[in-house]
C-alpha cells in the first residue's frame, strides 16, 4: 500500500499497479482501469487543496503520483473558468475522469487537405464520469471547462510520465507544434 497518498488514491494506484502487472492490454485497461477510476472518482475528499488551485490564466495539470517505472502517471487537471486547452494529441492510452465541475472535450482528425476538422459531436463528462483516449480510440481533442463562472476538476491517468513525453498540438491549417506538458507541481 502507498502510505505517502491520500488512503482512496493509494487504493486506485495499488489496482493500477496489480492489472498493469498482469500485462494488461489497452482494452483491459480501459475496462477494469476505468472501473478504478469511476471509483475514485465517487468521493471528493481525497484531493489535497494544493493540487486543486486554478490559474487565472491557464489550465494546471498537477502530478499526484508516478509509477517509478513510468508505466502510467495520475494528475489533476484543474481548469479555471472559460478554460481550454489547444488541440492536442496523447500518444499513449489514456483515462479522464471528472472529480468536480465538467469538461467539454471536441474530438479532431485531418481532413481534406491536412487541415484539423471536428470528427463528431463534443462530449461532456459530468462528476463521476470518464472517457479514454489513446491513439487507438482517437488520440486528438481540444478539451474545456464546461463553465464559465467555476473552476472544474479532472483526474487523468495516462499510459507513461505524461508531463514528459513529447506531443504536439495542431493548428487549425494542421500545422504541428511539438510540445512537453510538465507539472504545475514540478
Amino acid at each position: 500500500m502507498h502510505t505517502d497518498l491520500p488512503p482512496r488514491l493509494a487504493v486506485f494506484v495499488d489496482g493500477m499497479d496489480r492489472l498493469l502487472a498482469q500485462g494488461a492490454a489497452e482494452p483491459r485497461i480501459v475496462e477494469e482501469g476505468g472501473a478504478l477510476l469511476r471509483a475514485l472518482l465517487a468521493h471528493d475528499d481525497w484531493l489535497p487543496d494544493a493540487m486543486a488551485q486554478p490559474d487565472p490564466q491557464f489550465y494546471r495539470q498537477y502530478l499526484l503520483y508516478l509509477d517509478p517505472a513510468a508505466r502510467y502517471s495520475v494528475a489533476s487537471f484543474v481548469w479555471g473558468p472559460g478554460q481550454r486547452t489547444p488541440v492536442h494529441d496523447h500518444t499513449v492510452w489514456g483515462l479522464v475522469g471528472i472529480l468536480r465541475g465538467a469538461e467539454i472535450a471536441q474530438a479532431y482528425r485531418r481532413g481534406a487537405g491536412g487541415a484539423m476538422v471536428a470528427d463528431g459531436a463534443p462530449l461532456r463528462l459530468e462528476q463521476g464520469q470518464m472517457s479514454a483516449v489513446s491513439p487507438a480510440l482517437g488520440d486528438i481533442h481540444e478539451v474545456r471547462n464546461a463553465y464559465d463562472d467555476r473552476v472544474s476538476v479532472g483526474v487523468h491517468v495516462y499510459g507513461g510520465d505524461i508531463g514528459a513525453i513529447d506531443r504536439s498540438v495542431y493548428a487549425p491549417d494542421g500545422a504541428v507544434k511539438p510540445f512537453r506538458s510538465g507539472y504545475a507541481n514540478r
